[in-house]
This record gives C-alpha cells, structure tokens and sequence, in this order.
C-alpha cells in the first residue's frame, strides 16, 4: 500500500517496478477505467505489443503524405 504525499506523488513498490520494468526516467501513463486508475509503463515491452493494433485502420503517414501532395 502506497500513501499519496502533500506534493502528489507515490512510491510504487520495488517488486512492481522491478516486474513491470519500471527504472528511473520510465515514461508512464494514466489511465482512468471505471472508476480505477490504471498506471502504464511506456517500455520497450508495451510499445512492441502495440505493434498491428491498427492494421486495417488507414495509414497515418499515407494520409499525410495524401494532404502534402494535394496542397501542392
């Protein structure tokens, strides 16, 4: 169990941070989810499982690469 300070921070238990991958300088995330906050470490782990989550969807560089050409 964490406490939050006067300042806002917690101390997130070093069994987690040493499971989740969690070092100094780790970029995290908030996340609220019914009525939970949800902490996400942005680690290498994270953002190659992300990898193919919007296949399908229209490519974000096509289109701009499709607005770039259009303005010309």
């Amino acid at each position: 169990m964490s406490r939050v300070t006067q300042r806002g921070r917690i101390v997130i238990p070093v069994e987690l941070r040493n499971k989740l991958g969690i070092h100094r300088g780790t970029a995290v995330t908030f996340l609220e989810e019914d009525g939970r906050l949800i902490l996400q470490p942005i680690t290498k782990k994270y953002v190659a499982k992300l990898r193919g989550v919007l296949k399908g969807e229209p490519s974000m560089l096509k289109t701009l690469l499709r607005e770039r050409k259009r303005e010309r």
